[in-house]
């Protein structure tokens, strides 16, 4: 009946979380860190801030983790901080958005990617209870562009976030509230052991950093697999997603149930007393299980508790014989299978406290394999160990540092923190890219790296060019039928713009043509809705232009080609494209390297670029092609230039 009823109930909330994802908000599901990331490097990621999402990813997360899932809070919470923040900076859904003019001020891109960033970093600070440590976060690893007034707004987000949980801590500090408020600002605190270790201790440090990079690595490999096995069972349709969700429910009740019978009683400790050991309440240590009064079972007091209880466990000071070493390695075999087949499903998850398990329970294994020649304690080789997992599997560094510093309020776990998450980041490097980038890269996402591949350097941006269609362009003065057809039979988002027969200039040939700029796909889908038409050619006056479109207007991008109709006669019908046409479009010639472009268009910030010819003359057309995000991936120019991947067989064409 323990069974039926543990099942049922984890099923409940599964089907709860997996149907509230799956039928009303699909980005809600997963942990929503990979496409903030995308959404700041300049990337468009539709619905993934709104308000049906917002609501979805919190009683989601709430479904989820009350499941009994391994998956944690902590990436969910990160996306929601970020919803809240895009919300309250637009004054908030589409349907019901406030016109408050002061607004207006935040109405742009720059202004909404910083509330995003700070929403991100108050999100990790609501999690871990770690101010200092949000604001890292958003920099080492969500934020692209960073600036010094970013960096006092995240942090005035996340003291406003740490003053707000405070006040709820010390309202909830009579237990009316559940386990919220349980440790108070510091949720794993283990500063009550003496931090004391020796030259010799380096070794099972560094070895700690070096399992941790490898594990790390494995377990992003591993977990590729199997993310690519769910994309191909969720494209079948709805019903797949929802019992695949199930199913992984099921095997984890199955599980968390059933593997306790494996181990051992254990006899409480005399000193302790009968209310404190055995407990069978919903939190905390020793839970007696199937064993007699006086015993407790220490691989159920593991897994039949909340994730925070699991931590606060395996980080235990102290307790060098509380925890038989095969219960703990059953409890890491465990999580490492859980921790891969439960990620992926369609609920709202995070990353961060099931690789905080697994990392803490193969530290605590070494600790225990070390007990006779160290003094370092078992519960901070467990720490030692869920960060060296994190780095090797997150690739972060500096911010998970002051993540568990501000988690253990134990400064003197700083310096071997400190080698453990370089020696980490550094093995795991070795052998594939973070999780993050890997969960990009398998949701299409053109995220663009920091520093371009060095094969870049031998491909110049025309080469580029050449292996693309035909760039489509518009003149100064064109046909509304050249428009529609333009609109209808391309998904590009920009083009160019240019003049025929222009006045040369002083040493320019007769009959060239001009580059005036480019004009956005919005910008056109605006003027086909308004009807702006002309019965003849003729450049239109500003005042003409100012009466019919006003700053707001121009600057949405939801319209739609096909929610438009012009009828024959206005396809004969003219429009001036010069007064919305940007002038001033960024350029490069095309003889420039893809690895310099590549660099330009990340750091400013770019949707496209054009490409210039290097000579100039009659019949050479004034723009040659147009680069877009898309377009300098390296994976994408590797499938248009195999020969790049191998550079010897390159350098021996040459």
């Amino acid at each position: 009946m323990g069974f039926i009823f543990l099942a049922v109930t984890n099923l409940l909330f599964t089907a709860v979380a997996a149907v509230l994802c799956v039928c009303f908000a699909p980005t809600a599901a997963g942990p929503g860190i990979p496409e903030i990331k995308a959404y700041l490097n300049g990337v468009d990621t539709p619905n993934m801030f709104g308000a049906s999402t917002l609501i979805v990813k919190i009683v989601g997360s709430i479904g989820a983790v009350s499941a009994g899932l391994d998956l944690g809070k902590e990436g969910p919470l990160v996306h929601i901080g970020s919803c809240i923040a895009s919300l309250l900076g637009q004054g908030g859904p589409d349907n019901y958005r406030v016109k408050w003019h002061w607004l207006r001020y935040m109405n742009n891109d720059r202004d909404r990617r910083d509330l995003i960033t700070c929403g991100a970093a108050s999100g990790v600070c609501a999690a871990f209870r770690s101010p200092v440590g949000g604001v890292l976060f958003a920099l080492e690893e969500v934020a692209t562009w960073w600036r010094s007034a970013l960096l006092w707004r995240t942090f005035f987000s996340t003291a406003i976030v740490v003053v707000v949980l405070r006040a709820f801590i010390e309202i909830c500090s009579t237990g009316e509230c559940g386990l919220f408020g349980e440790g108070g600002l510091i949720m794993f605190d283990v500063s009550t052991v003496t931090v004391t270790y020796r030259w010799m201790d380096i070794v099972p440090v560094v070895v700690i950093g070096i399992i941790g990079g490898v594990l790390g690595s494995l377990y992003n490999y591993f977990l590729h697999k199997v993310l690519r096995l769910y994309n191909l069972i969720n494209q079948k349709g709805k019903i797949h997603k929802i019992l695949l969700s199930l199913v992984v429910s099921l095997f984890t009740s199955a599980c968390l149930y059933g593997l306790p019978f494996l181990a051992k009683c254990t006899p409480c400790d005399p000193s302790l007393a009968d209310s404190v050991c055995p407990t069978n309440g919903r939190s905390g240590n020793f839970k007696q299980f199937n064993c007699p009064d006086g015993y407790y079972n220490d691989l159920a007091t593991l897994l039949l508790t909340t994730n925070d209880d699991a931590v606060r466990n395996i980080f235990s000071t102290n307790t060098s014989t509380e925890y038989h070493p095969l219960n703990v390695l059953i409890f890491f075999a465990l999580y490492c299978i859980l921790g891969l087949f439960t990620f992926g499903i369609a609920v709202p998850s995070g990353l961060f406290l099931p690789i905080i398990l697994m990392g803490a329970a193969y530290g605590r294994m070494l600790g225990i394999a070390m007990k006779s020649y160290t003094d370092i304690d078992q519960g901070l080789y467990a720490v030692l160990g869920a960060a060296s997992l994190m780095a090797g599997s997150m690739r972060m560094t500096v911010s998970l540092c002051v993540i568990f510093l501000e988690l253990t309020n134990n400064l003197l776990l700083l310096p071997i923190t400190m080698i453990v998450l370089l020696i980490a980041k550094t093995v795991g490097d070795c052998f594939n890219p973070s999780i993050y980038e890997i969960i990009l890269h398998l949701k299409g996402l053109p995220f663009l790296d920091a520093h371009p591949e060095p094969w870049m350097r031998n491909l110049n941006v025309g080469e580029l060019a050449d292996a693309k269609p035909p760039v489509v362009t518009l003149r100064g003065i064109e046909k509304v039928e050249w428009i529609v057809e333009v609109l209808r039979n391309t998904t590009h988002n920009g083009f160019p713009v240019v003049d025929d027969a222009v006045v040369p200039s002083v040493g320019l040939a007769v009959g060239a043509t001009e580059l005036h700029g480019i004009i956005l796909r919005a910008h056109l889908v605006q003027v086909l809705k308004k009807k702006w038409f002309l019965k003849e050619r003729r450049r239109t006056e500003e005042w003409e232009v100012r009466e019919k479109f006003t700053a707001v207007e121009l600057a949405e991008r939801e319209g739609k080609i096909e929610e438009v109709a012009v009828t024959s006669d206005e396809m004969e019908m003219y429009v001036d494209l010069h007064p919305l046409t940007n002038t001033t479009p960024h350029t490069v010639i095309e003889s420039m390297s893809v690895a310099k472009a590549m660099v330009l268009f990340r750091q400013v910030g770019l949707r496209h670029l054009l490409i210039l010819p290097k000579y100039e003359a009659a019949g050479v057309p004034p723009v040659v092609g147009i680069l877009t995000r898309q377009d300098l991936i390296a994976y994408n120019i590797l499938n248009a230039f195999p020969h790049l991947k191998n550079p010897k067989g390159r350098e021996k064409g040459n």
